[in-house]
């Protein structure tokens, strides 16, 4: 047995800003990916998932009590005791939704009159699939927006607009010719999303990192959703060369720290912009350069992965 492919995802703008109602874009990512299997000699790492699987389909069990939706217990339990694992390649604490590809998994397979891709996908639908994959991802890491399994389950772009206003957008296309681009760093190290949540949650009782995050971080952020979904790249990078100064500014915990003069070079010289991606503290870093031959020679040494070329 082998189940549908769900994909990775990256939150290209509105880490952190979405707990606050800032905007933010979310697109579906290829190149890693995640399946359900079934197979008799499991692997050290396939025995690992099945074993966390049993605990998921546990909490899978409670969480449906509250009505919100239901799943196919029977059949759940039955595959997982016949040895049932979630393959992916999709690396995790990278901040490009690892957990969230499996919640997609899970729905799609188990979930009762559940909402599929197929229909008309309404905001009220698209707000209800969030908040079921929210539940189902906080067994993950604390508290989930749902987002994560949302891009995943759909493989649509998604436009957050607010925290009650979502949508499935579309990009504009993209210039493989062009030297613009959108590229993942490897920072080497796995990032963990609840403590750097929470750390976020400490510093906002400090009504200095509260402004900044409002008259800042989030005129930005929003800026730089509507600049890219517009098209017009060079608004955008004014926004993304200022959003990098504030995370460099007020988010140093969330950067590794051998980041920060790479991080401060790209300001300075302009070659590139680095953001975070997903909640930081490692895993993949974001970058935006309008010429990629400077930002490779620039970070040379660094793993750079394309994701989007203008």
């Amino acid at each position: 047995m082998k189940g549908p492919l769900f994909y990775s995802k990256i939150l290209l703008f509105g880490e952190y800003g979405i707990i606050k109602d800032s905007k933010g874009l979310s697109i579906p990512y290829n190149f890693f990916k995640g399946a359900l299997k079934t197979g008799e000699h499991l692997s050290e790492g396939a025995k690992k998932s099945n074993e966390g699987l049993v605990k998921f389909a546990l909490y899978l069990e409670k969480m449906q009590e509250d009505g919100s939706v239901t799943f196919d217990m029977a059949a759940m339990k039955e595959d997982i005791a016949n040895g049932m694992y979630f393959d992916s390649s999709i690396p995790q604490g990278y901040g490009i939704g690892s957990s969230g590809a499996l919640v997609a998994a899970f729905y799609d397979k188990y979930a009762q009159n559940k909402i599929t891709v197929l229909e008309n996908l309404t905001r009220e639908k698209l707000l209800r699939l969030k908040e079921i994959f929210g539940k189902m991802e906080s067994f993950f890491h604390g508290k989930s927006s749902g987002l994560d399994p949302l891009n995943s389950y759909l493989s649509l772009p998604i436009l957050i607009n607010s925290k009650d206003n979502i949508e499935s957008t579309s990009l504009p296309s993209q210039n493989k010719a062009g030297k613009g681009a959108v590229f993942l760093l490897d920072s080497g190290m796995t990032g963990e999303t609840a403590p750097m949540v929470q750390l976020f949650m400490e510093k906002m009782k400090q009504e200095g990192f509260r402004n900044v995050i409002k008259e800042k971080f989030i005129k930005h952020t929003d800026a730089c959703v509507e600049h890219f979904l517009n098209g017009d790249m060079k608004s955008l990078f004014g926004h993304v060369k200022q959003l990098s100064h504030v995370v460099l500014d007020h988010f140093k915990p969330m950067i590794p720290k051998q980041f920060h003069s790479l991080w401060k070079k790209g300001i300075e010289t302009n070659d590139y912009y680095l953001k975070l991606c997903g909640s930081g503290g490692g895993g993949y870093i974001l970058g935006f350069t309008e010429d990629i031959d400077k930002a490779r020679k620039a970070l040379n040494g660094h793993k750079l992965e394309v994701v989007y070329n203008f």
